[in-house]
């Protein structure tokens, strides 16, 4: 092959790569069948030779860029006029919305004083999918930053058989430990954000309804560390049945009143960690937690990646410039030892135990431990046995695309800690600021529910959510058997569905060759009849080791004739309970849809100081028009 058909043949090729033109294409397949070869500089007869080749060449190949380029124009608009007819065609059926669901703009979101700086710079940030965070490697910003949940993902998620409709007669008990993790909301909202709804097993109905908090009565004093709230509603989704809600407020702690806290930070520094939406929000979520600790807290950085090692031995938040230089100088590469950055961490928080302070370990990281130990039952055994010294975990989860929910889950359960999940700097705000003290200082420690319910009055129920925190009847009395934590101020909400006794469709059949289960004769018989259930709570206070129960009954009392007159915190936790069964394709919602959550949610918004109420409704419109 001569120089000059080399030469025509490499433009052809780039031609192709650039354009993506099938045209250009063929024009570098034609010249591929003879070898290309390394050849010495041309002398001045083979250059005129090259010169006058590339003169007779020229028109041919400028004809065949030609009638490329003109291919691709027409091809793109062609897609253009598709585009404009999709979009037209969305605006012809779109339902004009009424005036009392109108969603004004999120107001302008308040900053504290002691971060006043990274706030106020990014105060409407989470209220933008995939804002633009910054160039993804340094450099300046290209744009908004896309999502990577987008195609195939191994993101991890436990899979839940959702709760089944039971007989009371036969089975009149339900035991569940309490949730307060909300990494479910923030992954739904990715998803959603990224135009597709998020895989069925990410959604945990009680992680959406505990991200928003509540204003509900709150105890008075820290030795009754939590108040119950119970409303008993019509059904939206079935007009035969009742919702049974249960809110649950934990003690505010006073500033003079908190412990001082004693943290760990343990980071992935993996390479899967570079990108902005991971190891740089992590980095700023924690300089805006360490500017609302107290000068006397304590904080230590240990980082993992091919193996791990400290960033920064514990300091105290009075020299705060030492500790945001370490966390400025972390970076990202190698792979995923986090078992050993968890034993690593272990190691310092023992070694620097304080037993009249929080001793809590906060794990961010994106995904998976691909090098040490990798078990879930492994890291399971180490976290209880550190949980039973006093050493805490939660769980900041960051990225997607290979995010293990799954051992997240699991670790944060067993190590008394919240499970997060940040998509967003604020977000990441939202978790280590606004709700630092319901995070960091629990009030109540193993809180379990239990409720039974009257076969008199009700004939079946279900429990929306909380799959993965069943407990057995006889763990509710059981002080060993560990369950969830209430934090400073938090709020924690549960709601069953219950068919009252009478009801014209009952979900579950009666035996055709036995005879119907009679329950036992009632203990109070007397004041049976206008009782639904009974609730009992149990839980520890943070230092105790026996547990306290406190009880309630649910009377005819505590109910609304209808779902207007409750309180708009009950009627909206019930516009994202079913929203969160529509996501997960409940077969228990008869003929409720999004337009039914939009109707429900819109006028119980009330005061909505960060906009994330009307943030949820604008991810109802996308699930919505979202593909199926």
């Amino acid at each position: 092959m001569t120089i000059a058909r080399q030469h025509y043949a490499l433009a052809a090729s780039l031609a192709a790569l650039v354009v993506a033109a099938p045209v250009a294409f063929q024009i570098s397949q034609s010249e591929r069948d003879a070898p290309l070869e390394i050849v010495r500089a041309p002398a001045v007869e083979e250059y005129k030779t090259a010169t006058r080749e590339s003169a007779q060449l020229k028109p041919d190949a400028d004809e065949k860029r030609k009638i490329a380029s003109e291919m691709i124009a027409a091809a793109d608009a062609e897609r253009q006029r598709e585009a404009e007819s999709v979009i037209a065609a969305k605006r012809a059926s779109a339902p004009v919305q009424s005036a009392d669901l109108a969603v004004p703009p999120p107001p302008p979101m308040a900053a504290k004083p002691a971060v006043s700086g990274l706030i106020e710079r990014d105060a409407t940030r989470r209220m933008q999918p995939w804002s633009n965070l910054g160039a993804v490697s340094g450099g300046e910003s290209m744009g908004y930053v896309l999502p990577d949940v987008v195609g195939d993902s191994r993101d991890r998620f436990t899979t839940a058989d959702q709760n089944p409709i039971k007989q009371t007669a036969a089975d009149p008990v339900s035991t569940f430990s309490i949730d307060v993790d909300t990494a479910a909301y923030a992954f739904v909202r990715r998803a959603l954000n990224a135009g597709r709804l998020p895989p069925q097993a990410s959604v945990r109905t009680e992680e959406m309804i505990n991200y928003f908090s509540y204003d509900y009565p709150a105890p008075e004093t820290a030795a009754e560390p939590f108040k119950p709230t119970v409303t008993v509603v019509p059904s939206p989704w079935n007009a035969a049945n009742k919702l049974v809600h249960i809110g649950i407020r934990g003690y505010d702690l006073k500033s003079t009143e908190r412990p001082r806290a004693n943290l760990v930070f343990l980071i992935d520094t993996s390479g899967s960690m570079a990108p902005q939406d991971r190891l740089p929000l992590v980095k700023n979520g924690l300089r805006m937690l360490v500017d609302e600790l107290k000068p006397d807290d304590t904080v230590a950085l240990v980082t993992y990646a091919s193996g791990s090692g400290i960033a920064l031995e514990p300091t105290k938040i009075s020299e705060k410039s030492k500790i945001l230089a370490a966390l400025d100088r972390l970076g990202a590469g190698g792979s995923t030892a986090g078992a050993s950055g968890i034993e690593d961490a272990y190691r310092l928080a023992e070694a620097n135990f304080d037993k009249s302070a929080v001793n809590r370990i906060i794990l961010a990281t994106d995904g998976d431990f691909n090098v040490g130990l990798t078990e879930d039952g492994d890291l399971k055994s180490l976290i209880e046995r550190k949980r039973a010294a006093g050493i805490f975990l939660s769980i900041l989860g960051v990225g997607a695309g290979n995010y293990n929910d799954r051992l997240m889950q699991t670790l944060a359960q067993n190590g008394n800690g919240v499970a997060a999940y940040a998509d967003t700097l604020n977000e990441a705000r939202k978790v280590l600021v606004e709700e630092a003290s319901s995070t960091l200082f629990p009030i109540a420690k193993d809180v379990k529910i239990q409720v039974e319910w009257n076969p008199a009055r009700v004939s079946e129920y279900r429990l929306l959510g909380y799959e993965t925190r069943a407990l057995k009847r006889e763990d509710f009395n059981n002080d060993k058997v560990d369950a969830g934590d209430i934090g400073s101020g938090h709020t924690v909400t549960a709601i069953y569905e219950i068919a009252p006794v009478g009801a014209e469709k009952k979900s579950v059949d009666d035996l055709r060759y036995a005879a119907p289960v009679k329950p036992a004769a009632p203990v109070i018989a007397a004041s049976a009849s206008n009782e639904l259930g009974f609730l009992k709570i149990r839980a520890k206070l943070p230092n105790a080791e026996t547990s306290t129960p406190r009880s309630l009954a649910i009377t005819d009392a505590l109910a609304k004739p209808a779902l207007a007159d409750a309180a708009p915190d009950v009627r909206f936790a019930t516009a994202v309970a079913g929203f969160a069964e529509l996501l997960r394709g409940s077969p228990h919602l008869s003929g409720f849809t999004y337009d039914d959550v939009l109707a429900l949610a819109g006028p119980a918004r009330g005061e909505d100081p960060f906009g994330e109420r009307s943030e949820f409704l604008n991810l109802v419109r996308l699930a919505k028009s979202a593909p199926r």
